[in-house]
């Protein structure tokens, strides 16, 4: 994605979340054809200054076009429930952060190779045990500081499952790269994220 396309979608999430948050219908958004391809998408909303997680929804697996999964992500991240739903008057202080996914692929590696087999700063993770699952960005080891085997225990936590389940051959590890892109400040300019 290019970074024209990359500030596009960000503005279409921007527009969402604040029609979402405002109880209002989002308007017709004008989006280009490359955006029926279907694709995992992340909106990730922050306050601003302080950067805290505000809401974070999304779609690992591309089953939904870009622009549709965008949409529904933005307005399920004003309604993530790990916080009461976003309202109108906080839509000023927040920032809109969109990660584009790769379709997920499952690591076939020795359990003791896994965190040789991905990398901090490129792969996002998902694990799966059961009914049990769970997901991180592949940005946030980066803003963590967290070494490979530090993002799968935590990776594990965020399942609801001990940190080393990763271990256990029962569970199943996937990755994938993103694409990200926010604000500099709400409704600021926006930039492609370094992950490394």
């Amino acid at each position: 994605m290019n970074d024209s396309e990359g500030e596009l979608v960000v503005k279409i999430a921007r527009k969402a979340v604040e029609a979402e948050a405002l109880d209002k219908d989002p308007t017709k958004l004008d989006m280009p054809e490359g955006f029926r391809e279907k694709m995992g998408v992340f909106v990730t909303l922050n306050t601003f200054p302080d950067k805290e997680l505000r809401g974070c929804i999304g779609y690992p697996e591309p089953v939904y076009s870009l622009g549709s999964a965008l949409v529904r992500a933005a307005q399920g991240a004003c309604h993530d429930p790990r916080f009461p739903p976003l309202r109108g008057d906080e839509v000023d202080g927040v920032t809109v952060e969109v990660t584009i996914l790769t379709p997920p692929e499952e690591v076939k590696a020795d359990r003791k190779e896994l965190p040789a087999a991905i990398m901090v700063g490129r792969d996002g993770l998902i694990v799966e045990k059961g009914p049990f699952k769970g997901l991180l960005l592949p940005q946030v080891p980066v803003e963590w500081e967290w070494d490979e085997e530090t993002f799968l225990c935590h990776t594990c936590m965020k399942a609801g499952l001990t940190p080393d389940c990763w271990l256990d051959s029962q569970t199943k590890i996937f990755k994938f790269q993103g694409e990200v892109f926010a604000e500099d400040r709400p409704r600021g300019s926006v930039s492609r994220k370094p992950l490394e």
